[in-house]
């Protein structure tokens, strides 16, 4: 069974190469960002506000790390080095990460609510692909099995 199936090979590699690129940048920006002493003092004088800004940032390198960790696995996948039975091994899954409250983003400079917005969309952006991928994957798997048993498939997805 082919895990992207819907996808050329060269299509998927330029896609996830674009992501990763994107995905990078981002990291770096975060890390200059969040690394100077001028973020977290940048309007966070409280003491549970800096707690809660550097706990955003947190979250913001794990969201990225995840993202990256997906796609270098993709990029395993494209070269042959993880055949498409490991690529459904839950340590190629995308992991979970935490979101942010708008709430309490809404408190953060500017730089620092960008950042927090960017990343969950990157994150939402590849968690979707990885959910298509699936599904496509699923569809290929239940025409494998022959018609009636995608009929009752369908009848089981659809009550």
């Amino acid at each position: 069974m082919q895990v992207a199936p819907f996808l050329d090979r060269g299509l998927h590699r330029r896609l996830v190469d674009g992501l990763y690129l994107e995905a990078m940048i981002m990291a770096d920006e975060a890390r200059a960002y969040f690394d100077t002493s001028e973020a977290a003092e940048e309007g966070v004088d409280d003491p549970l506000r800096r707690v809660a800004f550097t706990c955003e940032s947190l979250k913001v390198t794990t969201r990225l790390m995840h993202v990256i960790a997906w796609l270098l696995s993709q990029r395993a996948w494209e070269r042959g080095e993880i055949d498409d039975a490991e690529l459904l091994d839950e340590k190629y899954r995308l992991g979970r990460a935490t979101t942010t409250e708008p709430e309490l983003a809404t408190s953060f400079p500017f730089a620092a609510r960008a950042l927090v917005e960017a990343s969950q969309e990157l994150y939402g952006r590849v968690a979707r692909l990885q959910d298509r991928m699936d599904m496509m994957a699923r569809r290929v798997r239940i025409t494998e099995t022959g018609p009636a048993r995608a009929l009752m498939d369908r009848l089981y997805t659809a009550f």
